[in-house]
């Protein structure tokens, strides 16, 4: 791997360093609150266009797919076009579908304008970060990256709340065009204070590796989608499986093969970058089924209608901008390696503490285990994805961002996969029209998610006590070791 930096507009102004957090921060939580808003509005928008609920699962995961075929070229599209022009086709792509999406009369129509919103939204969030990598100084990411962070955890907190609302009072399509303020003030901020990295040299783009490892990504999303949902045979579910299994096998085999792969796993051999991702995956994968499970608690176990279990989480979104502050001073203090070990225990336990929230809990316990938890969210994600970037070089910026987006994406989706396998294996066949027999079923299912979080703390014991430090500005400590596998 070259380790020569891709060409940028070198030293941006400071009004361009105060700016792009907002712009980037702006973008992704537009897409995070689309993510999310949808699922609560698709009983009222499968009665107005006279389908059955179920038919409307391709308008879910067609959004989804499209993230995973295109998030691993986004990397390449940034070099090769720039930052600034891809960002503008991609907000203006996510745009342009959302105003498609709340004009379309039928489901081909929606799922046509999800696929452009996917599209776009497969680019806003590795171009976005992208950017902030390549803007700021390691030394200063760690503050930059907070605002990357809090739409990230803030969008899926609101996204319920703010569905239930706005079918409750106006149209469904006005879930879409609530984008479309943002999207046009974005696309202005963009063409004024984007910068523009780009990099000439980048090679042409490995077409049949990304045929391979774009297919074997969409088909795994989608096996993960299906067997979240219980809605295939085992037969054709294990073909789903072993199918993205082959296409990505023979990715690996290609890739070894292959001067300019489109995604280069010798990345894993840098130890912070291979422990963020793959330890990250572990982590989320008990964290990515509670945004699930929680809802179903209250409404199962407390009797909350849909948008009052939803308010329930707003005390995450405030812990979650209460940490940006806090994030950078308990890194610079402890360092990545302390804190993710300590924090993904804290994590786990605050996880498996809503086991015990029942029918008897009073409010005045349920809101501040909900804003511990959103404390502890926030420094997790903030840690991990900071480390990503700790030892890579500016050259191999983009390819690491589009690999650990893509794990992530992953492995929120098997997470939420495993916390519904979870909560039927847990039911044992009872009817989920029995409250009692399901709020059981929930509990051992949190227990069990938070204490897989407890567990994946093992995989952050291979860090050092200096990794991650270009990043925090934490002094260093006498161990002096090389990021290297």
């Amino acid at each position: 791997m070259s380790a020569a930096p891709a060409t940028a507009q070198l030293d941006p102004p400071e009004r361009t360093k105060r700016i792009l957090p907002w712009i980037v921060a702006t973008a992704l939580f537009m897409e995070n609150l689309d993510a999310t808003i949808l699922n609560t509005a698709v009983p009222t928008m499968a009665a107005s266009l006279q389908v059955d609920p179920l038919s409307l699962k391709a308008v879910l995961t067609s959004y989804t797919l499209c993230l995973a075929v295109f998030i691993p070229i986004s990397g390449w599209m940034a070099d090769r076009f720039g930052t600034r022009r891809v960002f503008t086709w991609a907000v203006a792509c996510f745009t342009l579908g959302s105003l498609l999406c709340g004009l379309a009369v039928n489901i081909p129509m929606l799922v046509a304008a999800r696929v452009l919103q996917g599209i776009g939204g497969s680019m806003m969030t590795p171009v976005g970060r992208l950017s902030i990598v390549r803007t700021f100084p390691k030394s200063e990411m760690l503050t930059a990256m907070n605002f990357v962070v809090i739409p990230a955890l803030i969008g899926p907190l609101l996204g319920p709340v703010t569905g239930g609302l706005i079918v409750n009072w106006l149209p469904w399509r006005a879930i879409f065009f609530l984008n479309l303020p943002f999207g046009l003030l974005g696309l202005r901020l963009v063409r004024r204070h984007m910068p523009d990295y780009r990099d000439p040299g980048v090679p042409p783009l490995d077409r049949l590796g990304f045929l391979l490892f774009g297919g074997g990504i969409a088909l795994l999303s989608y096996a993960l989608e299906v067997f979240g949902e219980h809605s295939l045979p085992a037969g054709p579910l294990t073909l789903l499986f072993a199918a993205a299994a082959g296409l990505l096998l023979l990715y690996a085999w290609h890739e070894h093969r292959t001067a300019q792969p489109v995604i280069e796993l010798a990345l894993f051999r840098i130890r912070t970058f291979n422990v963020a991702v793959l330890g990250g995956i572990v982590t989320r994968l008990g964290v990515g089924g509670m945004p699930f499970l929680l809802p179903l608690l209250y409404q199962i176990g407390l009797g909350f209608p849909a948008w009052q279990a939803g308010l329930l989480t707003m005390p995450q979104a405030l812990a979650a901008i209460t940490m940006k502050v806090w994030s950078t001073r308990l890194l610079a203090r402890f360092g990545h390696r302390q804190i993710l070990i300590v924090n993904t225990v804290c994590f786990g336990l605050t996880l498996a503490t809503f086991s015990l929230v029942g029918p008897g809990t009073p409010l005045w316990c349920i809101l501040p285990l909900s804003f511990v938890q959103g404390l502890f969210s926030a420094l997790q994600f903030t840690s991990m994805n900071t480390l990503v970037y700790a030892d890579t070089t500016d050259r191999d910026a983009s390819m690491a961002n589009s690999i650990a987006l893509t794990a992530q994406m992953m492995s929120w989706s098997f997470g939420v996969a495993l916390a519904s396998l979870l909560a039927a294996a847990y039911l044992q066949g009872a009817p989920q029209s029995d409250p009692v027999a399901f709020l059981s079923a929930l509990h051992k299912a949190v227990l069990t998610l938070g204490t897989l979080t407890i567990i994946s703390s093992f995989s952050f014991w291979r860090l050092r006590a200096n990794d991650g430090n270009t990043v925090s500005g934490r002094a260093p400590t006498d161990e002096g070791e090389s990021a290297a596998v």
